[in-house]
C-alpha cells in the first residue's frame, strides 16, 4: 500500500527531489498523484538534466489525490538566442536580460553622458543585436553616467527571486526591506505556475528603502 496517509481526501505529498525523473514519476503515481516534468527558469551548468532539482508542490504538503506535482528539471542543453538589443536599455534591465539568457557580463565600463535620459542606460554593447548566441557566452557594454551628488541617500540592494514562488518571493522582498509591486502573468507550457521568471528592478540592483519590486510569474492558462 502507498506511505501516505489520508484524511479525507487529502493525501501527504512524498518527497522525490534529488531522483532521477523517472524515478521520481513512478513514485509519484504509485502514490496516486500526477507528475508533470517542467524546466527551470535559468540553465544550471553542470546539473545532470534528469534529476529533479525541486517540486510543486512541496513534500510534506496535504493535497488531493490525483493532484498534479510539477517536477522540476535543468534544460538538456544550453539553449541558444539571437543575441537581444541592449542600446537603450536602463543598465539593471540589461543585465536580468543577460542573466536570463544565462550570457555573462564580461566587463560594464562607465561613459559619461550629458543628458539625464542617457544616465544609466547602455550606450553599446560589444555582441551586436541579432547575433546567435549560446548560454555561457559574454558579452561587454558600455553605460552612461550622469554625474550628480546623492550622498547621505541609504540604499537596498535588490534580493534575487528569480525561480521562486510568488508567496516566496513576496516573503525575501518584504524582509529586504522593500515592497512587492505589479504582479504580470506570462502563460508557459514548461515552466511551474507561479513561479517568478522575471523582476524589476532586477536583481543586486542599489535602490531606496521602499522601493516597489513587479514581478513576472507563470500561468499555465
Amino acid at each position: 500500500m502507498p506511505w501516505y496517509v489520508s484524511l479525507g481526501s487529502a493525501v501527504t505529498v512524498p518527497d522525490v527531489t534529488g531522483l532521477q525523473y523517472d524515478d521520481a514519476a513512478s513514485k509519484l503515481r504509485w502514490e496516486g498523484f500526477d507528475p508533470r516534468q517542467r524546466y527551470h527558469v535559468k540553465y544550471i551548468s553542470g546539473v545532470d538534466s534528469t534529476i529533479v532539482l525541486s517540486q510543486s508542490p512541496a513534500a510534506g504538503q496535504r493535497v488531493k489525490k490525483g493532484r498534479d506535482i510539477y517536477l522540476v528539471l535543468n534544460r538538456r542543453e544550453k539553449p541558444s538566442y539571437p543575441m537581444a538589443d541592449l542600446v537603450g536599455r536602463i543598465q539593471s534591465d540589461a543585465l536580468q536580460t543577460m542573466a536570463r539568457m544565462d550570457i555573462a557580463i564580461d566587463d560594464v565600463q562607465i561613459s559619461p553622458v550629458r543628458s539625464r535620459d542617457e544616465d544609466g542606460r547602455v550606450l553599446s554593447q560589444s555582441v551586436p543585436a541579432g547575433v546567435s548566441v549560446k548560454a555561457g557566452s559574454s558579452v561587454s557594454l558600455i553605460v552612461g553616467r550622469f554625474e550628480e551628488s546623492d550622498e547621505g541617500m541609504e540604499k537596498l540592494i535588490v534580493p534575487d527571486v528569480l525561480g521562486m514562488s510568488l508567496s516566496q518571493a513576496d516573503k525575501v522582498i518584504t524582509e529586504a526591506g522593500l515592497k512587492r509591486g505589479r504582479v504580470t502573468k506570462e502563460y508557459s507550457a514548461i515552466l511551474v505556475p507561479n513561479t517568478v521568471i522575471s523582476q524589476r528592478p532586477a536583481v543586486s540592483a542599489y535602490v531606496s528603502p521602499g522601493q516597489a519590486v513587479d514581478l513576472t510569474v507563470v500561468t499555465a492558462e
